[in-house]
């Protein structure tokens, strides 16, 4: 998928009454690590995935995958819970998929399933941790 945020953009969306740039890095993995997703899933998956991303006022800037698991680089509002937008990914993504591609989920899974129950979903871009902590450590109230 095309990114749509260039990696090194440091520039803050504006919000109503915020600026902020966060950034997530989401993994979701195929229940049983199965290889499953077939090139032509990947690409569904990762469309259906940016639609819900967008509906929730965030950005799909990156996707891809293998065939046990898929990788997005998200930019979210802070308005947007995070646990809420991956289960709607799921959920949305797996439906699609089964539906789609019968045959294909079939030879792995005989129940309704696709992904794992765990996802895994990182902070990502900014400056390092201990930047920002040497950064905080250094403000002084009482300097002029």
């Amino acid at each position: 998928m095309q990114a749509a945020i260039p990696v090194n953009d440091t520039r803050l969306r504006p919000g109503n009454h915020c600026v902020f740039r966060l950034r997530c890095h989401l993994v979701l993995v195929t229940k049983y690590r199965k290889k499953v997703i077939t090139p032509e899933m990947g690409t569904r998956i990762d469309q259906v995935a940016k639609a819900i991303i967008e509906k929730h006022g965030g950005i799909l800037a990156e996707s891809n995958g293998e065939a046990d698991h898929r990788h997005f680089l998200l930019d979210l509002p802070p308005s947007v819970q995070p646990s809420r937008l991956v289960c709607s990914i799921k959920t949305a993504t797996s439906r699609i998929v089964r539906k789609e591609h019968p045959r294909q989920v079939g030879r792995f899974y005989w129940k309704p399933v696709f992904w794992s129950r765990s996802y895994c979903l990182l902070s990502a871009g900014g400056a390092p941790i201990m930047v920002i902590r040497k950064y905080i450590e250094n403000q002084d109230l009482h300097k002029t």
